[in-house]
């Protein structure tokens, strides 16, 4: 790449500007424009959450005192505090929800073969959902409690390089299981909750579908063993039973057979009990399936961290969801970008660097690719410590 250029306007080239334009143009985004175009209030946002800003004047003021590079930048117009808080406050946030998932389609074939951490041919998908408070005289719309608001981020994470493929933004006080209504199972994928996910009638759609669910159960489901399958204890396997619902109303909506593991974690101490459709796996794949779920925690804690989704720069909902889903992308395109210049350094790394370098006019593979080489080094010297130990 001409290393005339900053890395800010090598980064964007990784988004396709075209199908940002589509998702414009299907909502009508363009409609009596005057000053601040879509893509520019997407790359100030996308700037906000790459430098870590901490508000709108904050944005404003770091632009304009690179004034002159601007346009180098990839912006075409001038970026004034009001004018984006009017852009978050009325443009529809779902131009951003759609361009998220184009990414999304991008960057998922890219980590198709990155290791979930455990033995599976088949798709892996964690669905859980992290809240995120707000203040109730400012966000009034998102009400959760009496004295209190907040918002739902749902996600169904694919556990093959922890990419969000599904996501929902809803107030606080949505239930978790009514998600399962907007999820389409993938015949043959596998999907791992848990117990607040817990609704026959919902879960048997997974089976119709032909998909797998592995679910923690909870104490007051009526369940009858029919057969009891030999385990190796010394895995951790207790019991692998099939079993069948005993409440009229549960087997009503799910009249089929189901098959419960139970687990002892010897790390934890605690003894797990999951149910499953899936009658061919091991006991102990179907225990290590559900310890994959905690990817998507730590996807939440991560987020959390390292992008600005728990303050905003707006209090509507509609700018709520607009920082949100720009996040997202942000995070989406952070991983296109390791694949595709291949880097060794971690999500987190290949963020850190791009924080202080976005106004540097180096190629930006060179800029990166130094976290690979101390990373190598510090690898090199450990085990050269080891050796002569």
């Amino acid at each position: 790449m001409n290393a005339g250029r900053t890395i800010f306007s090598q980064l964007i080239e990784f988004l396709p500007h075209q199908e940002f334009q589509k998702c414009v143009d299907r909502y009508d985004g363009g409609r009596y424009l005057k000053t601040l175009s879509c893509w520019d209030q997407y790359l100030a946002m996308a700037f906000a959450q790459l430098t870590y800003r901490e508000s709108l004047r904050d944005i404003e003021a770091c632009l304009r005192s690179v004034g002159g590079k601007l346009y180098h930048m990839g912006f075409r117009g001038k970026v004034a505090r009001s004018t984006l808080a009017d852009a978050n406050e009325s443009r529809d946030w779902r131009i951003y929800a759609d361009f998220a998932q184009v990414l999304i389609a991008i960057a998922r074939p890219l980590y198709v073969h990155d290791p979930m951490g455990v033995d599976l041919e088949q798709s892996l998908y964690a669905l859980d959902s992290t809240t995120i408070d707000l203040c109730l005289s400012l966000f009034p719309w998102a009400k959760f409690r009496r004295r209190k608001a907040a918002v739902k981020m749902h996600t169904l994470l694919d556990l093959h390089g922890n990419i969000p493929t599904f996501i929902r933004v809803t107030s606080g006080d949505v239930q978790d299981v009514n998600l399962l209504d907007e999820i389409l199972p993938e015949a043959g994928a596998f999907y791992v909750m848990d117990r607040a996910y817990i609704d026959f009638q919902r879960l048997f759609v997974f089976t119709l579908s032909s998909a797998f669910f592995v679910v923690r159960t909870k104490s007051n489901v009526l369940l009858q063993r029919r057969y009891s399958h030999p385990v190796d204890r010394n895995t951790g396997v207790r019991s692998d039973q099939t079993v069948i619902l005993t409440s009229f109303e549960s087997a009503s909506v799910y009249p089929d057979a189901l098959r419960r593991v139970c687990y002892f974690d010897a790390e934890t101490n605690k003894r797990l009990k999951f149910l499953t459709n899936n009658f061919v796996l091991p006991a102990l794949t179907i225990a290590q399936i559900y310890k994959c779920r905690w990817q998507v925690e730590l996807f939440f804690k991560w987020i959390k961290q390292h992008l600005r989704i728990k303050a905003f720069y707006g209090t509507s909902e509609n700018a709520v969801k607009t920082q949100i889903w720009i996040a997202v992308s942000v995070y989406v395109l952070v991983a296109i970008l390791r694949k595709r210049l291949r880097l060794e350094a971690s999500l987190y790394q290949t963020l850190q660097i791009l924080s202080v370098t976005l106004f540097e006019k180096t190629p930006i593979l060179c800029a990166l690719q130094a976290i690979d080489v101390e990373a190598h080094f510090t690898e090199n010297v450990n085990q050269l410590i080891l050796f002569d130990f």
